[in-house]
């Protein structure tokens, strides 16, 4: 038995680092197309708006015209803040020989956090420390937040600087490569982001079933999005559910923690509906109203946000048309218990 051992752990070692190149030329060729493909884009519209007679007028209601063409076939990639970032890509690194250096060595996480940094010089030290260090996506945005360029230049003790770097980003440093849960990548590739990326099964299953409850149970729902990728300067973020009532005239968000819901969580969700409201709320929209979900039995098993609470009028409104606390509860409680049964059954089937 043992003679046989040794031989089939050499094969499974050996396949699975067939998969691992495998997967990481994937995403190595995937993460080259993408930029060359925003970079291209950007271009291109530059060119346009430089032909235009009246470049700011033209230049906005081209992208304008392009966004809601190119989301209609491709998807939210091109929407009217992408198509931006992907002028500025352009502008930022007009010299086609640089960014093929790049496309070999960064991610369009990578370009975005660079883009944020007006001086050049910065930019492109950035750039060259994040290709020649292997710096990932994070290490990056952590660098370029604490002034890392302008604090290294500054100081008389540069190894201090650096070790100290290297210490707070060792974190960061693990598991760069992650396939399977890139978003960017998926989007591009034109994947679904939804019912895609949750932390497990059992808040897939309370996600679905929460949606189609308040579909359901609540007056004028209108299902938009699952797991809704934000994407601000600095992060990007995504929405477990996102709904709009039509009633109410407003945007409905959901998060579900699993576990306790802590202060930090009020503090997350409150940012989302400031956050929804400012990039995503129409004229004569109110108030987008946000939903935080605890998977465990608590008190708090359901807090409601909304921003300017002094429109005490509205505030009462919105509580006739959404789902009570406890039927939220109830309704988490029993999803839970279905869960649970149908694991048991499964797992009796297998004989375990």
């Amino acid at each position: 038995m043992e003679k046989h051992l040794v031989p089939y752990q050499s094969v499974v070692t050996e396949i699975k680092d067939i998969i691992s190149s495998g997967q990481e030329a994937a995403y190595s060729a995937s993460s080259k197309a993408m930029l060359f493909t925003y970079w291209n884009i950007g271009k291109r519209i530059v060119e346009q708006e430089q032909g235009g007679s009246e470049r700011a007028e033209y230049g906005k209601g081209l992208i304008s015209a392009l966004a809601e063409e190119l989301t209609k076939e491709f998807g939210k990639n091109y929407s009217k803040r992408n198509l931006h970032y992907y002028i500025k890509f352009y502008q930022y690194f007009p010299d086609e020989q640089i960014v093929n250096a790049c496309v070999h060595n960064l991610n369009w996480t990578h370009i975005r956090s660079l883009l944020r940094i007006p001086d050049e010089n910065a930019r492109y030290w950035y750039m060259k420390e994040t290709i020649n260090e292997g710096w990932n996506s994070r290490t990056l945005d952590r660098n370029i937040s604490t002034q890392y360029y302008y604090r290294l230049l500054q100081s008389p003790k540069r190894d201090a600087v650096i070790e100290e770097m290297k210490q707070k980003t060792v974190e960061y440093q693990k598991n760069q490569f992650e396939l399977i849960k890139s978003p960017v990548i998926a989007e591009f590739l034109g994947f679904r982001n939804e019912d895609t990326y949750l932390e497990g099964d059992l808040e897939a299953a309370i996600l679905s079933h929460i949606r189609d409850f308040l579909m359901e149970m609540g007056r004028g729902f209108a299902f938009v999005a699952r797991q809704q990728h934000i994407v601000t300067e600095t992060s990007d973020y995504y929405l477990d559910l996102v709904f709009y009532n039509i009633e109410l005239k407003c945007y409905v968000l959901i998060d579900l923690k699993m576990g306790r819901i802590t202060h930090q969580d009020v503090g997350q969700i409150d940012m989302y509906v400031r956050m929804y409201d400012d990039l995503k709320r129409r004229q004569g929209d109110n108030p987008t109203i946000g939903i935080l979900l605890c998977s465990e039995t608590d008190e708090d098993i359901a807090r409601y946000s909304v921003l300017h609470d002094n429109e005490r009028l509205f505030m009462s409104k919105y509580l006739t048309y959404l789902p009570t606390k406890e039927q939220l509860k109830a309704e988490i409680e029993r999803q839970k218990d279905i869960f649970s049964m149908q694991h048991t059954v499964l797992h009796h089937y297998k004989g375990i």
